[in-house]
């Protein structure tokens, strides 16, 4: 198994910044790709970024030019770097992990993202 959990969630203007942070433990070998998603209220759960086991990225066009994904393999851990936020950003963070191995994608609990002025 995976068990993904996510920190680093909070309050924070519009324009301002904040890092995500998405420590992974477990079957680490397995996965061959890790992501974050976001939930609105009343709204889907939307793909946000994504990276992969040889370290290619891919974005939301929402996001693009404004967020950056990254991982720290030593600590097992992929962060999500927010800059420019805006009110809708706000929504709970999920981080992602998909695992080949197991065939299924392992989630987190979330982290809340408030963008308020």
């Amino acid at each position: 198994q995976v068990q993904l959990v996510e920190s680093g969630g909070g309050l924070v203007q519009p324009g301002g910044s904040l890092r995500l942070s998405c420590a992974a433990s477990g079957s680490l070998f397995s996965i061959n790709a890790m992501g974050w998603y976001r939930q609105a209220p009343g709204k889907e759960r939307e793909l946000v970024a994504t990276i992969t086991r040889g370290g290619t990225t891919n974005y939301a066009d929402s996001v693009k030019g404004r967020f950056t994904i990254s991982r720290d393999n030593a600590k097992n851990t992929v962060y999500l770097q927010m800059n420019s936020l805006k009110s809708e950003d706000t929504a709970i963070y999920y981080c992602n992990a998909f695992s080949p191995v197991y065939g299924k994608n392992f989630w987190g609990k979330g982290t809340l993202v408030t963008v308020s002025s």
